[in-house]
């Protein structure tokens, strides 16, 4: 994806705020305490908040939470849901923070619309001595036979190379590292899952998917098509054919200290 896409797809989930509050899942308690296990203190920056999925598992959590948004509908959502939160306008590239402010910056898929040449910096700049740079990801668990058939249905657009688990792990690798040869600020990585699951029927399955950055900026025929795909399968399945159903899932984590 060259620079031009990127943008494109990271500023499309705005006009679907409301239906990516609804139907996008949460995250694994697990795999947040695991990302937080080596920060120095409580003070967490959840960048990329979006609508505030990631935050309200760290506040579940006790820690002390600062919010930080590029897109005004989603933080506009984040606000709504979480009015007790501190939620500003910001991105990775310019964080509106005070220098070593945080002790973990957490981002709940949102690492890879990061710019780390300018955004590493920028996470370093605000995070304590010591502190932890962590991106999740929530993946579904295409071990799980109609999982893996619902992936192959749903095709690229909708389930990507962060989205199946082994995929993930090689996609975010090496993500906090900037791609044009500053610096690194950030040691070795390391990655771990957690089982994870999120309730849903056929349709809500399907609204979900239609949150996807790769669905929101198709053409709608196109769209339409594909979302009708899914459905068919689904409602084909007699795992996911009648009623409520739990969609496997597991959280990702990729865990770094700042050097």
């Amino acid at each position: 994806m060259d620079q031009n896409e990127r943008l494109l797809h990271a500023s499309s989930f705005g006009a679907a705020a409301v239906a990516y509050a609804e139907h996008r899942p949460d995250y694994a308690q697990a795999a947040v305490r695991w990302a937080l296990d080596p920060a120095p203190g409580p003070r967490v920056l959840d960048l990329g908040a979006g609508t505030g999925k990631l935050t309200a598992t760290l506040v579940a959590l006790g820690a002390e939470v600062i919010a930080v948004e590029p897109d005004q509908e989603m933080l506009a959502e984040l606000r709504r849901s979480l009015p007790a939160v501190r939620a500003l306008s910001g991105g990775a590239e310019a964080i509106p923070l005070p220098d070593a402010s945080v002790d973990a910056v957490l981002a709940g898929n949102a690492m890879h619309w990061f710019d780390m040449a300018v955004a590493g910096p920028e996470i370093a700049r605000v995070l304590a001595p010591g502190g932890v740079l962590a991106g999740l990801w929530n993946l579904m668990d295409d071990e799980v036979e109609w999982v893996a058939g619902l992936a192959r249905v749903s095709e690229s657009a909708a389930v990507g190379p962060r989205d199946t688990p082994a995929s993930w792990r090689v996609a975010t690798a090496d993500m906090h590292l900037p791609k044009t040869g500053v610096a690194a600020r950030f040691d070795s990585p390391e990655q771990a899952e957690f089982p994870h699951g999120q309730r849903r029927t056929a349709d809500s399955l399907v609204a979900t998917i239609a949150t996807r950055a790769g669905m929101l900026v198709m053409p709608e025929q196109e769209q339409e098509a594909t979302l009708g795909r899914i459905r068919a399968f689904l409602t084909s399945r007699p795992e996911t054919a009648r009623g409520e159903f739990t969609l496997p899932m597991l959280t990702g984590v990729l865990r770094v200290r700042r050097l």
